[in-house]
């Protein structure tokens, strides 16, 4: 949703990009004016004979007039909400992505230029260039996000560079100095000579020491492959429509990086929205849509100072795709149960909703008052006819607007959810994608090789310290741990990693690493129970350490211990952003949960997904409308696709499902889940002679009564609840108006509950309970239904005597009406029997009332004194 509502003004300036909106205010102004024709008819041609139905037809036209408005403002605020939330959605994951990758390369620079082997070659301790050069090529095809890896010393002068394409001798850049008298890195993002041939370069510096007296003796820079990176951003997460663009920002708001630079170029100045407002940007001549996000920072690194991510979408394209077609593939009962809690997810859809209602028992009501009518008021034949038909339209068009707006709301949080599952497992590749790395340049450490292929009496005490410092500056791992080509640990460290020394690696793990077959490969242990990580399940990522003269001898490995617990569940936690209401999980390809932000469910338990989802092809995704847990919900799945080499080409494969979960509200029974859309009724606006029959809701069934039996509806809102009833299905009271009270009888009636009468169960009531007033002969009483539907007109020829009538005499549906051709059955119940039962106590055989025959009805005193 935008940071506030739209203005008037606002809408104005987004209707006309909208023009399914727009048909749909055309029709409600149609409708309007219609209400306005028939009410000035009625006035002018029989006003005494419809004086008593001129108030209903001020009240609908009045309240059409204002649902007109808020339906269609609400309409557009959805719309430019949804287009909010999916450039948001995008903007956001631009900034932090490249933070969480760029906080990796601080990492990285910090450890390597502490390298003792690069450090004794900078100090000028040995002249072996070539095998500098290879070690440096070794990194690089371990880390393949940098293109150029440069020494220096302290001077400027380049020791050793990796890129051949651009030789360098010396460099002047200040970042050189810079980094000289820092004691951390140095991150640059501009123009530089050593880097000659770009526009602006990413390199992170740090100094070097001497391995032996600490001295400062040069710099290490790596240079960070930014517009490879960004294109691979770009392609997996731009529209592929290309409505927007995807943008990257420094902190003047210049273009750093763009999904199309045909379009907005690099070193472009562009708006920016930083408050996130629903409002129109300006650039290149064009009205723009703009959502805009600074980094949240990750680790404690903020990320580069002032950087932004942005997505862009012109106007005159916000609103032009089509939606999916959600809701004509639903089921019903799915469908309406998950719109009846639009008041938690969508309160403008729900508020809408209820005036609809409004106008709908207001039209109802009319259409009851006129049911049967003749002599004198048959002047009002016209009349009459033109409101039961503009109220059946008004319905129609409030049903299909409402599905428009449903609609909007369900595709906004979809596409939502889809992008976030997509987010989540790109969160987890490429993360995981370091940890790859990690296992293969540690086994290349001169020391861990040395020691294992010479070992001395020292080389547990000196092997442990060398992975202290790692793991020291590696947080995300439980413990590293290096064994012989027997599999038997040498040294751990973590928490009781001493006593690992002297056990053993898995059989299953040795096997695999004694058979890797070159520095550049590597094994993951099965996401499983292992006690490196007490016992709880976890990747272990494993390299094999190769003799320091023999490459082609394994002399043990390493392994490094992923701590998954927390780490799995902060990707998921930064994936959904803060969202309460969505759940989030990892899982493989059987359902088994790795990782969830949910304590229903645990790790190691068993989701249930559909065939469908859990086999999805590599990097594919899917979503839908379920129920969850009990509750009505949204589901999203993607399959990991692989950052880079990692899953792609290097030979690994572990499919992980993200899943995503937004719920809406608890599971309810069919009861209060009908549609009049479902329930359409075919009228032939020519027939006459029929019987009149008001229809309505009761425990998801459409049902009728004769409409002379009817004397109107009104919302259960206005009924007072007690439990002073004699029956159960006796639920409360309702007042009546002077006029409506029978004379001489109370000006209270006592209202039953429908539902309970026909099943035995008490009805659910909603903001869409309504009760029906009946009158038969001179005595009153309410009923309680779901919802109301319409008052038409049915052939005699269609009115059949129940089936199940003919079995019991206790049955208040005795008749069945075949409507839309027999299409459509529905209940007639028996108004009689109804009153016999419920008023004079006169209970047919075999029906379960609730109460003894001793009971007796409340009198009218004391119930005058209730009301009271």
């Amino acid at each position: 949703m935008p940071a506030s509502p739209l203005t008037p003004a606002q809408t104005e300036v987004f209707m006309p990009h909208m023009r399914d909106v727009g048909r749909c205010e055309r029709s409600l102004q149609e409708l309007n004016l219609m209400w306005r024709i028939i009410e000035a008819s009625a006035k002018m041609n029989c006003p005494q004979e419809a004086r008593a139905i001129l108030p209903t037809m001020a009240a609908t036209r009045s309240s059409f007039a204002k649902l007109e408005k808020e339906l269609v403002r609400s309409l557009v605020q959805e719309k430019v909400s949804n287009v909010l939330t999916e450039i948001g959605t995008k903007a956001q994951y631009v900034i932090d992505i490249v933070v969480r990758n760029l906080y990796e390369r601080t990492a990285d620079v910090g450890f390597l230029a502490t390298d003792r082997e690069l450090c004794s070659f900078v100090a000028g301790q040995h002249d072996e260039r070539g095998r500098i050069y290879h070690r440096l090529c070794e990194y690089r095809s371990k880390y393949t996000v940098y293109d150029e890896i440069i020494l220096l010393d302290t001077a400027g002068n380049v020791l050793v560079q990796i890129d051949t394409a651009t030789p360098l001798e010396h460099s002047s850049d200040p970042l050189i100095q810079q980094t000289l008298d820092s004691d951390n890195f140095v991150e640059t993002f501009r123009a530089s000579d050593l880097r000659p041939g770009k526009r602006k370069a990413l390199i992170y510096s740090r100094r070097m020491h001497h391995p032996d007296t600490g001295a400062v003796v040069g710099v290490l820079c790596l240079c960070f492959h930014f517009e490879h990176e960004m294109q691979g951003i770009f392609a997996s997460h731009g529209d592929p429509a290309r409505r927007s663009n995807l943008l990257l920002l420094d902190a003047s708001h210049e273009v750093i990086a763009s999904a199309d630079p045909l379009w907005m170029p690099v070193g472009a100045q562009v708006p920016v929205n930083l408050e996130h407002a629903p409002q129109l940007r300006l650039f290149g001549g064009r009205e723009y849509l703009v959502r805009t996000f600074s980094a949240e920072g990750y680790q404690g690194y903020p990320g580069p100072a002032g950087w932004l991510g942005q997505v862009m979408i012109p106007l005159d394209v916000a609103f032009g795709h089509s939606e999916r077609d959600l809701m004509n593939s639903l089921d019903p009962a799915l469908l309406n149960g998950l719109l009846s809690h639009a008041d938690t997810f969508c309160p403008p859809l729900h508020d809408i909703m209820m005036a609809a209602r409004h106008i709908q028992r207001i039209v109802w009501n009319g259409q009851v008052m006129t049911a049967g009518q003749t002599g004198d008021l048959l002047k009002l034949k016209t009349v009459l006819d033109q409101i039961s038909e503009t109220g059946n339209r008004s319905n129609e068009l409030f049903e299909q607007s409402i599905h428009d707006l449903y609609q909007t709301v369900l595709a906004s949080s979809l596409q939502d959810a889809e992008f976030t599952a997509h987010l989540l497992v790109d969160l987890l590749d490429r993360n995981l994608y370091e940890r790859s790395d990690d296992c293969r340049w540690w086994a290349l450490t001169p020391e861990l090789r040395q020691g294992l292929a010479q070992p001395e009496a020292d080389t547990p005490e000196r092997i442990a310290a060398i992975l202290g410092y790692i793991n020291q500056l590696y947080t995300v791992y439980t413990r590293l741990v290096v064994y012989d080509r027997q599999g038997r640990i040498i040294a751990a460290t973590g928490e009781g990693g001493a006593e690992l020394a002297g056990q053993s690696i898995s059989p299953e793990a040795l096997s695999k690493v004694l058979t890797l077959g070159s520095p550049q490969h590597y094994h993951v242990s099965p996401f499983e129970a292992s006690p490196l990580y007490e016992g709880e399940p976890t990747y272990i990522y494993h390299a094999a350490i190769r003799h320091p003269e023999h490459e082609d001898q394994v002399v043990g490995g390493i392994g490094i211990v992923f701590d998954s617990g927390p780490e799995l569940v902060n990707m998921l936690r930064s994936g959904l952003g803060g969202r309460e209401q969505m759940q989030a999980l990892f899982v493989d390809r059987q359902g088994r949960v790795l990782a969830s932000t949910s304590a229903e469910h645990p790790i190691g338990s068993q989701l249930d997904l559909t065939a469908a989802a859990l086999a999805l092809g590599h990097g594919q995704h899917q979503s839908r409308i379920c129920t969850h847990l009990g509750q009505y919900a949204l589901e999203a799945c993607s399959v990991s696709s692989g950052y880079r080499e990692f899953k792609t080409s290097d030979g690994y494969r572990e499919d992980v499902i993200a899943v995503v979960y937004r719920h809406f509200g608890e599971v309810r029974s069919s009861q209060m889940q009908a549609s009049t859309r479902t329930y359409f009724i075919e009228h032939d606006p020519a027939q006459t002679g029929g019987l009149e029959f008001a229809t309505f809701f009761s425990d998801g069934n459409l049902m009728a009564l004769p409409a002379e039996c009817v004397q109107e509806a009104v919302s259960f809102a206005e009924v007072r609840t007690t439990s002073m009833g004699l029956r159960t299905a006796q639920i409360g009271i309702l007042g009546l108006r002077a006029d409506q009270a029978p004379q001489g009888k109370a000006s209270f009636i006592w209202v039953f509950d429908l539902g309970e009468l026909m099943h035995g169960r008490r009805s659910r009531t909603t903001p869409t309970s309504q009760v029906m007033v009946l009158r038969h002969r001179d005595q009153a009483l309410g009923l309680l239904v779901d919802d109301l539907h319409a008052v038409t007109q049915f052939d005699p020829a269609d009115i059949e005597p129940s089936p199940l009538a003919l079995l019991s005499e206790s049955m208040l549906t005795t008749e069945v009406i075949k409507a839309n051709q027999g299409r459509l059955l529905i209940q007639a119940v028996n108004a009689p029997r109804l009153f016999d039962w419920l008023i004079d106590g006169i209970e047919p055989p075999g029906l379960a009332t609730g109460r003894s025959s001793q009971e007796a009805e409340l009198s009218e005193d004391a119930l005058e004194a209730l009301a009271g």
